[in-house]
């Protein structure tokens, strides 16, 4: 059975703009070569950071929503973990609730770009 996840992840901020959709790619490719499916994808850009990690104050904020094996979970979170242009990352299930809040954010931002 496909869970439901979400995970965003932070990529340093020394990053060309491909280099940044190349390492995006990777992680997309992950989830889906092992038969997950991406719901919604979004590219927050560069962002201030709370704190400093790795020296760094900024970072390229980035969104997956997606449905996959529970299992798949553990190899792209190695992936994350692996990647050095990766400075945080944090993958959550989603329950009914946070799908719901979900689908009502994103239905939220299309009407904003329709506008």
């Amino acid at each position: 059975m496909l869970n439901h996840y979400e995970t965003v992840f932070i990529l340093t901020p020394v990053l060309s703009d491909v280099q940044m959709k190349e390492a995006v790619e990777k992680f997309r490719t992950v989830i889906t070569d092992n038969g997950g499916e991406i719901v919604n994808e979004e590219n927050w850009g560069l962002r201030k950071l709370a704190y400093p990690i790795q020296k760094k104050s900024t970072g390229f904020y980035n969104l997956f929503d997606f449905k996959v094996e529970p299992d798949v979970i553990a190899k792209l979170e190695l992936a994350f973990r692996r990647d050095e242009r990766v400075i945080r990352f944090l993958t959550f299930k989603m329950d009914k609730h946070s799908e719901a809040y979900s689908e009502k954010r994103r239905k939220t931002i299309k009407e904003k770009k329709e506008k």
